[in-house]
């Protein structure tokens, strides 16, 4: 109130803030809360102003604002606005930190982790975004690095980032230090590296001829028509399974447009087994997981029979 003469003891102050008496001497000697004057005896006195200033202190301290940033909203450096949105922000950063170093252990209790294996969860989960996507990018470097493939391949394959959310579950900490684990794999990056080298020589020798629809159609027959046969219990070298492959490979071959035949086949079955790791499909496997996409349906027994089946009949 302005022309208030209404002085206080440091006691006083106490009394009707709740705050010690120690504090506020603290506050008062850092220059947040200085006194209005001083007694005959040299006590300090605080007036109206000093009590609102320190509300405002005790509050900003509650949320955890340290006393410089105070200190410059008390000499209107700095609004409060401006504080409670840097201070909001960061509340944001320690809330996600919490919330995966929860995931974390939660993981940790589900697998029975040892202390190495848990530091090594610790260091994955904790990686920021574009740390993450710095760890997928460096793997497709080295997979298509010097290799002349597809522009549009490529994309595709490098657009696909594991997105891990702020509050991650345990199963999603799990499958992004089993990606992280796969992707550093030399076995798995050399498999995925002939898997490119491939798709490069078949650009360059011309023999990827097929349109996109012929593609389409042979995927679909080996889900169709293989998987069936695997769903069936058909041995892939039996009269039964032979007739099975006769159907794909007609399509396979309209796709190549080459003719049907030993070599046919038994370059055919060469080329899907190098296309066929187990652990490519596990990465776009765990990369769903991380990311919340629908969980797909194994193809590689699909694959194996038929690979099984060229091979018998080649």
């Amino acid at each position: 109130m302005d022309g208030d003469t209404t002085r206080y003891t440091i006691g006083d102050l106490a009394r009707r803030t709740a705050v010690s008496v120690r504090t506020i001497r603290f506050y008062s000697d850092e220059g947040l809360v200085p006194p209005a004057s001083r007694s005959p005896a040299g006590y300090r006195l605080y007036d109206l102003d000093a009590l609102a200033r320190l509300d405002l202190v005790r509050t900003l301290r509650d949320l955890d604002i340290d006393l410089g940033t105070i200190g410059r909203v008390l000499a209107r450096e700095l609004t409060v606005a401006e504080v409670a949105a840097v201070h909001a922000d960061a509340l944001d950063v320690q809330i996600r930190t919490l919330r995966l170093r929860r995931a974390v252990l939660r993981a940790v209790a589900k697998r029975g982790s040892d202390p190495k294996e848990l530091e090594l969860m610790h260091k994955l989960a904790k990686l920021s975004d574009e740390e993450r996507r710095q760890l997928i990018r460096k793997f497709f470097d080295e997979a298509f690095e010097g290799l002349d493939v597809d522009p549009g391949f490529a994309a595709k394959m490098r657009s696909t980032m594991p997105e891990l959310p702020d509050d991650p579950s345990p199963e999603q900490v799990d499958a992004w230090v089993e990606l992280a684990e796969l992707v550093r794999d030399p076995d798995f990056r050399a498999s995925v590296r002939r898997m490119a080298q491939r798709h490069a020589d078949d650009l360059a020798s011309g023999a990827d001829r097929g349109d996109a629809e012929s593609w389409r159609q042979a995927e679909a027959a080996v889900n169709e028509r293989a998987g069936a046969a695997v769903a069936a219990g058909i041995d892939p070298a039996s009269a039964e399974g032979t007739a099975v492959v006769t159907e794909i490979v007609g399509v396979f071959a309209t796709a190549y447009r080459r003719t049907d035949g030993p070599e046919f086949r038994g370059w055919l079955a060469e080329r899907i087994e190098t296309g066929s790791d187990p652990r490519a499909e596990q990465y776009f496997q765990l990369l769903g997981a991380i990311n919340g996409w629908p969980a797909k349906e194994s193809v590689i027994p699909r694959y194996e029979w038929l690979i099984a089946a060229l091979r018998a009949a080649s």
